[in-house]
């Protein structure tokens, strides 16, 4: 029997600059912003509409999903972030982070608890403004020490894409 799929329901006070939603399966810890999650699955989204809903399949599900809002005019503090993983039954609703977009879940929970003080202190980068107040990379160190995320395969060395995954679009 399938597992149901994720349902994700997103509703913007406001346009945004940038909306995207990727499945991470893999981290890159030498990058920052949405390279830190190496190929992610990616699903469309439209960073000017005030209400869509995504379903996204639960077959090989990945480590997490993640949600990424940039507003316009941007403004880091008002950066809308949301990290996921799946669960069947489980429905919850909340802003992603910042006030201004909020998000319904069904068959996943958000996950808490990552932040700045996910980063090792020896870690590469960590003093590097750029990638310490990324918080992408911030939820990537926190897979890395609570999922065991693996590293990200170098360019060109990743499996043929899937036909029937869905495609990026971006809207500008």
């Amino acid at each position: 029997m399938p597992q149901p799929p994720v349902r994700v329901g997103i509703t913007a006070a406001a346009p945004y600059l940038i909306m995207w939603l990727a499945g991470v399966r893999h981290i890159n810890l030498d990058k920052h912003c949405l390279e830190t999650f190496g190929e992610s699955d990616r699903n469309p989204l439209n960073p000017r509409a005030p209400h869509q809903r995504v379903t996204l399949r639960a077959e090989h599900p990945p480590l997490a999903w993640y949600l990424c809002a940039l507003p316009h005019p941007w403004d880091w503090v008002a950066n809308a972030h949301l990290a996921f993983e799946y669960a069947e039954g489980h429905q919850w609703q909340g802003p992603a982070l910042v006030p201004g977009l909020r998000v319904t879940l069904e068959n996943a929970r958000p996950i808490f608890g990552w932040g700045e003080h996910s980063i090792p202190a020896n870690a590469a980068h960590r003093q590097r403004y750029l990638y310490r107040t990324c918080r992408n990379w911030q939820f990537a160190w926190w897979l890395r020490t609570n999922r065991a995320a693996p590293d990200a395969p170098p360019p060109g060395q990743l499996p043929p894409p899937d036909p029937d995954a869905p495609q990026q679009l971006t809207f500008m």
